[in-house]
Parts: structure tokens; sequence; C-alpha cells
């Protein structure tokens, strides 16, 4: 199982974020720090502003804080946000045609563990990785 880049960036414009302490970021020197394309950044970016974890202040002396305290935005609640989804197998996903699906109990093993993966990061706050 691997993040997308989009999940990564995001996670890590939130710790951008909240290390900034009261300072604006900006999309500009986010992407300067992670050497990837503004307009990547611009998109996750407003992903999280339309969620409520950044907020965006327009303007000449704009740019982006954290929209939560950092001990109020889980984890867990981000990469669902982020991630499209977390089929790890076909049967996971809508039009499965497995045909050992039936029988098949790796898919119940699969499911635990992507179960125990999200109540792990349910457990964890922006704060506990800033």
């Amino acid at each position: 199982m691997r993040l997308t880049n989009f999940s990564d960036y995001a996670l890590r414009m939130l710790m951008y974020a909240a290390s900034a302490k009261d300072r604006r970021i900006t999309i500009e020197e986010a992407a300067k720090t992670f050497n990837v394309s503004k307009a990547h950044l611009n998109k996750v970016a407003n992903t999280l502003t339309q969620a409520g974890y950044l907020k965006a202040i327009r303007g000449r002396s704009g740019g982006l804080v954290l929209g939560r305290p950092t001990d109020a935005i889980v984890i867990g609640d981000v990469l669902r946000l982020t991630e499209p989804d977390f089929a790890l197998v076909e049967c996971f996903a809508a039009g499965n045609q497995c045909v050992i699906t039936r029988n098949c109990k790796l898919s119940r093993l699969l499911a635990d563990a992507v179960a125990a993966f999200h109540a792990t990061l349910d457990r964890h706050t922006l704060a506990d990785i800033v």
C-alpha cells in the first residue's frame, strides 16, 4: 500500500503551516520548500481549505494558516479526505469480477489490516507529528 503524492503533500502542507505558528505561509513558499509544482500544491491547498483544515487569507499580505488547532486535526480524517480509495485488491472495489471472491479469505485479512491502519491514524493528530 502506498499513499498518493496528493496525501503526502497535504500532510506536509499541514505540518508546514503548523510549524509556521501564526505566520502566514504561501503556496509559492511551500512549493519551493518541497520542490513541488505550485499548481499541484494549489490543488492540495484548495482541498484542505474547503475542508476547513487550512484557512486562506486573501490580499497583499495574504496566505494560508491552520483552520483548526493542531490537536483537532486527525491524521486519519485528512487521509480519508485526500486518498481516492483504500481498495487494496480488486474485491474491495466496485465492479469486482474476481472469480474466487466467494471462497477467498484474503479479503477479510486485508480489510482487517486497512481497519487497523485507519484506527492507528485516528489516534493521532497534527499536534503529534509537528
